[in-house]
């Protein structure tokens, strides 16, 4: 039996169901009582908990991928970090691996693969000028959801830029078909070890094959190092010139023959989609290649295969060594790893000082500064927090945007409550709602439908794809806008665009359908010859429910045959009086035999109630009696003793009731207590 399933995080996250095993971790699905949604929670594994190692990359993954905030790019929503477990809660994602998709496919259109690509690359665009490589580009690592958005995964083996690391994990090997040239060597790598990745997934996609395969993973690196890739359009003619072009590019041997970044990758293939017979010409001349005279090269740490499996290779310890020629190679070696270990030992020098500097400030600050608890601000208005003289602490604001919760009021905090002990004059950062964000609407008329789309995507808005007849605009590109182009929408709303079918010889007039309800409007438009779009748009008005309050177009504009029209309606809410505010009681039953005074905290929905935590004496009443208000719904209430689990209630507003859900003992003696 699964020890977390049925369990709750932190009072917060409801364990479901496990969605998947990996190497260090497992992922479950759950759902977020506070935000109420459904998450996904990636836990490390309980035999991981004390290998460095392991930690390191998990922490590493959650470090790499909170600094990142973009659509194409899977969301982290918080992270733990305790002695007996340790997890990441991200986006809840439903969809297919791309590689899932691949091997069902078997080839993909190079329209598809090419409208892939473009998201994978704007999420990559946006990592690299943040500072985050990702290094294990992959389509295991890239998620398809229902509507077509990609989403980057798996950062787990990420860096940021300028940290030195040749490692060759076991997890890279097992992406040796995806791997740049200079990664299967052991070296450094940078942004364009990411775009060499890109240019073989966009190989197999439009090929259907992988450019280099092999009986072993060392051969596969060997050919990454050696081997040119036979170009695509041998395989598949039906790929643009233009596209393999920029596939070659991608996967040129040695990274200054590259692209320089995903956004000049981007940008040539956005060339291409617009006009499929674009030729780059990118040519390379033997006198204009990077030329390598060494006469050895290295690749570090593949000792995990057997050697056979190697042709023209000498063994030197624990590194493969493959030779271009017969010379031997073994001073060269020694003196490179004379070089290494001086880097070594300069490092570990640097390390120990910065370490001794920080002891010796820490130790001087905690003189200064108590410890303290990390207090719970999420759900307080900030005004409040920077008038309250008895924080000591040095805040830091963070303006987000949830529409669903009043402006001014904090939505996350980082310490989390009571997550640990820090100085009661140390810094907490506190993200605070603020106004909604302003989008200027980018120009997107003329391109395709999946590039606009991914366009006002990456813009921070939503969009509703709609398709009209216009004369004026070729079939399957965009003709226009709602809003147009140029003015400004508040972010995540919806932005129309209206794909063209081409030019109609017969014209309509809108029929007037306001006032009528909204079966009878859709009849009516539906016999003129007129189509009614599929989501019909709602608001709040003085009309009956479900009764037209407006049309677009407009009554009595001319469109053409088959045009669709857009109806909005009545939700009739305004006619509803509002609901009062009224306040159920709960009455909790104290513990039997207990003298000491004990401290009952209350929790509404996973919040404190500041006001109904108390300290009371068992001794002196057998019940605890307070009050939650609310208008409508459900909330869940946790009871603690001494900040132990004691009772948990649901009150539902609705039907005025108060049911115990669950109870746990009590005892004063804190090793009895259940945490």
């Amino acid at each position: 039996m699964d020890k977390y399933l049925g369990k709750r995080l932190d009072r917060r996250y409801e364990i479901h169901e496990l969605l998947g095993v990996g190497g260090m971790a497992m992922v479950y699905k759950a759902y977020d009582q506070i935000n109420k949604t459904m998450v996904a929670i990636k836990i490390l594994k309980d035999e991981f908990l004390a290998n460095e190692d392991f930690i390191r990359r998990f922490k590493n993954e959650s470090e790499a991928i909170s600094v990142l905030s973009h659509n194409n790019i899977v969301k982290v929503n918080n992270v733990s970090f305790g002695d007996r477990i340790q997890y990441i809660v991200m986006e809840y994602i439903k969809g297919t691996t791309l590689k899932e998709y691949i091997q069902q496919k078997k080839r993909i259109t190079w329209k598809e693969a090419s409208n892939f690509v473009v998201q994978i690359l704007k999420a990559l665009e946006h990592a690299h000028k943040r500072g985050v490589i990702h290094r294990d580009i992959k389509p295991q690592n890239i998620m398809i959801l229902p509507e077509g958005t990609i989403k980057v995964t798996d950062f787990g083996i990420a860096r940021f830029t300028g940290q030195k690391s040749r490692t060759m994990t076991e997890k890279t090997i097992g992406s040796v078909h995806y791997i740049s040239p200079e990664q299967a060597r052991g070296e450094i790598a940078d942004t364009k070890a990411d775009i060499y990745s890109v240019g073989v997934m966009l190989y197999e996609m439009t090929a259907g094959k992988l450019p280099f395969e092999a009986d072993t993973a060392v051969s596969v690196a060997l050919m990454q190092v050696q081997d040119e890739p036979k170009p695509p359009r041998q395989i598949c003619s039906t790929i643009p010139v233009g596209l393999e072009e920029i596939t070659l590019k991608a996967m040129k041997k040695y990274k200054e023959q590259r692209y320089s970044s995903a956004e000049e990758m981007l940008g040539d293939i956005e060339l291409v989609l617009n006009n499929p017979e674009t030729i780059l010409n990118y040519n390379y001349s033997s006198e204009n290649n990077v030329v390598d005279n060494a006469s050895t090269k290295y690749i570090d740490h593949l000792g995990n295969f057997a050697k056979s499996n190697l042709n023209k290779t000498k063994d030197y310890g624990d590194d493969y060594v493959v030779s271009d020629n017969k010379y031997d190679s073994t001073y060269k070696k020694k003196r490179d790893w004379m070089r290494i270990m001086s880097i070594v030992g300069i490092v570990a020098v640097v390390f120990s000082l910065g370490f001794a500097t920080y002891a010796i400030v820490s130790h001087f600050s905690s003189v200064s500064a108590k410890d303290v608890e990390v207090p719970n601000f999420i759900g307080r208005k900030i005004s409040e927090i920077k008038d309250d003289k008895k924080y000591k602490f040095n805040f830091e604001t963070e303006s987000v945007y949830d529409s669903e919760r009043p402006e001014g009021v904090i939505i996350d905090q980082d310490p989390r409550p009571g997550s640990k002990k820090i100085k009661e004059d140390a810094k907490i950062t506190l993200k605070v709602n603020g106004p909604a964000k302003q989008i200027k609407i980018p120009n997107v008329k003329g391109l395709s439908e999946e590039v606009a789309k991914s366009k006002l995507r990456e813009a921070g808005l939503l969009c509703e794809v709609l398709t009209i007849e216009d004369s004026n605009s070729a079939e399957g590109l965009v003709a226009k806008t709602d809003p147009k182009e140029g003015s400004f929408a508040d972010e995540k709303s919806v932005v129309k665009i209206f794909i063209s079918k081409g030019a109609s010889s017969k014209k309509i007039r809108v029929q007037n359908v306001v006032g009528l309800d909204r079966e009878s409007a859709i009849n009516r438009l539906v016999e003129s010859g007129l189509k009614v779009s599929e989501k019909i748009l709602t608001q709040n008005s003085d009309k009956p429910k479900d009764t037209v309050i407006s049309i677009s177009p407009s009554a009595g504009t001319e469109v053409s045959e088959g045009a669709a029209v857009q109806l909005t309606v009545s939700l009739g809410f305004a006619a509803e009086p509002p609901k009062k505010e009224k306040f159920l009681e709960i009455e909790v039953d104290l513990p039997k035999g207990v003298n000491k005074e004990v401290t009952i905290s209350v929790y509404v929905d996973g919040v404190v109630d500041e006001e109904n935590t108390k300290k009371v004496r068992p001794g002196y009443s057998d019940f605890y009696k307070f009050q939650v208000k609310g208008k409508a719904g459900k909330k869940i209430i946790n009871v603690d003793l001494n900040e132990s689990p004691y009772r948990v209630y649901e009150i539902d507003f609705d039907s005025n009731q108060v049911k115990k859900i669950n109870s746990y003992d009590f005892s004063i003696n804190p090793s009895h207590r259940n945490h």
